[in-house]
């Protein structure tokens, strides 16, 4: 397995479970991965949001995506890394122009607003896991990035 691996299953699989820390105490929830690519796992979110002051105060998560395929046959990739905020208006513009029915519907009427916020986890490293590797989990690959 190679990045391109994890790459192509989290653009196929863009529905996932990110898990922050608040304080002590997990959070996760169900996201919608931006995108993915050789620099990194990239999403999408509002300044506001919980999640947000989460990842400014501990900027270390775990995403989980899932093929949703049968059980015998289903396939996650667990990501765990640190994330990073980016200001780029370009991006931002993409997930606007993505994004637009949702975004207007939270009163966000251009990119520039200041309440969309990328982020993605530039570092890390990233395991598939099915069912056969249920007892093996020690043993599995991890592909770093």
């Amino acid at each position: 397995m190679a990045l391109q691996d994890c790459i192509k299953f989290a653009n196929e699989n863009p529905v996932c479970y990110i898990a922050t820390a608040d304080g002590d105490q997990p959070r996760v929830r169900a996201f919608l991965m931006f995108f993915a690519n050789e620099d990194g796992f990239y999403f999408y979110t509002l300044a506001p949001k919980s999640v947000s002051k989460q990842l400014k105060d501990n900027p270390k998560v775990e995403v989980c995506f899932y093929d949703n395929a049968e059980l015998q046959i289903s396939k996650m990739m667990r990501v765990t890394g640190k994330i990073e905020f980016l200001d780029d208006i370009a991006l931002k513009t993409r997930g606007f122009e993505e994004r637009r029915p949702l975004m207007e519907a939270v009163g966000i009427q251009k990119p520039e607003d200041p309440m969309i916020e990328i982020f993605r986890i530039y570092t890390g490293e990233a395991h598939f896991w099915t069912l056969a590797d249920n007892m093996k989990e020690s043993e599995i690959e991890r592909i770093k990035f």
